[in-house]
């Protein structure tokens, strides 16, 4: 008898300031037994929080608290800055039990054209590793961006761009250093400091 799939719907709201210049994008949040908060990039061992700690205030410890990071301190730094946040799955099936984006078995990509045109003033949309720039690229008709640059596409007549970055997983092998150095290019080129 073959075992029912388990469909995840996302857990997260989506986090939209209105003054979003850029929409990050990461797969899907990992099992909820590895959150170290409610919100984006919560699993204290990946390293989005460190990269942009070093990128925004010189210091991968910026928004570390003990056993995880600073909810409230990064909610108010990505609304300063514009950032806005979701992931490129809505709903999943995880064939294992891990937080592992290999594993992960997307039922439902984001509505991109919707979220965008919730985002007036957003012309950027950041993928951070593989399989959620492989979604993007899908939704957008156009090919993977190869790491650490960038595709162009359209959205209702607005040219718009589509990077990818080097993922912030711990499993990608770089040091936090290294992925910071490629997410200041970035930000530096849209306009986000």
């Amino acid at each position: 008898m073959e075992a029912r799939r388990q469909i995840e719907c996302h857990p997260f709201e989506p986090f939209m300031p209105g003054n979003a210049k850029v929409l990050m994008l990461g797969s899907f949040p990992p099992p909820e037994r590895r959150w170290s908060m409610r919100f984006y990039y919560p699993n204290r061992t990946n390293d989005m929080w460190r990269i942009m700690g070093i990128v925004f205030f010189g210091d991968k410890n910026h928004f570390v608290r003990p056993g995880g990071y600073d909810e409230q301190a990064i909610r108010r730094f990505a609304a300063e800055r514009g950032i806005a946040m979701f992931d490129a799955a809505v709903r999943v099936v995880r064939q294992k039990d891990n937080a592992s984006d290999k594993f992960l078995e997307v039922v439902e990509p984001i509505d991109l054209d919707g979220f965008l045109d919730r985002l007036p003033d957003c012309r950027t949309v950041v993928t951070a590793g593989e399989k959620s720039s492989a979604i993007i690229a899908a939704i957008n008709g156009t090919a993977v961006p190869k790491t650490g640059e960038y595709v162009e596409f359209t959205h209702r007549g607005n040219l718009c761009r589509h990077y990818r970055m080097v993922s912030s997983s711990r499993a990608y092998p770089l040091a936090v250093e290294k992925k910071a150095e490629k997410y200041a290019e970035m930000f530096r080129e849209i306009g986000v400091e």
